[in-house]
């Protein structure tokens, strides 16, 4: 009888060893999970993570603004076109607002589409990019401004010169003028053809002040 105990109590003794060896052969978890193709590995150091940009991160790709909008160089500036302008209506800075600067074409030539107004009139001009020439204008003042100006009558011979003198490299011998004195107020108008370009005017002859002016350039 106790030979049979012994013999029972050995073979309980052999299978708890056995199943103790099995579970130290067994695979370990941790390894099955860092040997699983399926799950994703950790960047290397090296590596470019895409993540989304947040608004106002740097990552954001926000395409710089395009350089067709200023002048290159050797060209004249939108700053210097508006001088040009400017100086050539006799307005000055101080009197214009609600100024228009914008890059055009007209006749096939790059220009800036300069537009301004004043207390006592509204003006527009073309300026060509490429070399700061007036290739457009058109500007008219009210009458009623002049009456408030003073100044010294001018002639016909003297409006001429003045009209020359706003268009560069012509003379008085090119301007066509002649007086009208319908409106009672009177007036001098001609027009002058210089450079492909065609130009209309009125001159206050009590102040010789040209307070219209058409400007056009003809092919």
């Amino acid at each position: 009888m106790r030979r049979i105990l012994y013999l029972g109590l050995m073979a309980g003794l052999l299978l708890v060893l056995l199943a103790g060896c099995g579970r130290q052969t067994g695979t370990d978890p941790g390894l099955e999970s860092q040997s699983d193709p399926n799950l994703s590995a950790s960047p290397s150091p090296g590596a470019q993570e895409q993540t989304p940009s947040e608004p106002g991160s740097q990552d954001q790709r926000i395409p710089s603004a395009s350089p067709s909008g200023e002048a290159e160089p050797g060209e004249t500036s939108r700053e210097e076109a508006l001088a040009i302008a400017l100086n050539n209506a006799g307005v000055p800075e101080a009197d214009a607002y609600n100024i228009k600067n914008e890059r055009d074409g007209d006749n096939g030539i790059p220009i800036y589409d300069i537009e301004f107004e004043t207390n006592y009139g509204d003006y527009d001009f073309q300026v060509a990019i490429a070399d700061g020439r007036i290739v457009g204008a058109d500007y008219e003042v009210g009458e009623e401004w002049l009456d408030t100006l003073g100044g010294d009558p001018v002639s016909l011979e003297e409006a001429a010169a003045i009209v020359a003198g706003k268009v560069s490299g012509s003379s008085s011998a090119d301007v066509d003028i002649w007086e009208e004195s319908g409106d009672g107020r009177g007036r001098y108008e001609g027009e002058l053809f210089f450079d492909s370009m065609k130009y209309e005017f009125e001159i206050d002859p009590q102040t010789g002040i040209i307070f219209d002016w058409n400007a056009d350039l003809r092919n």
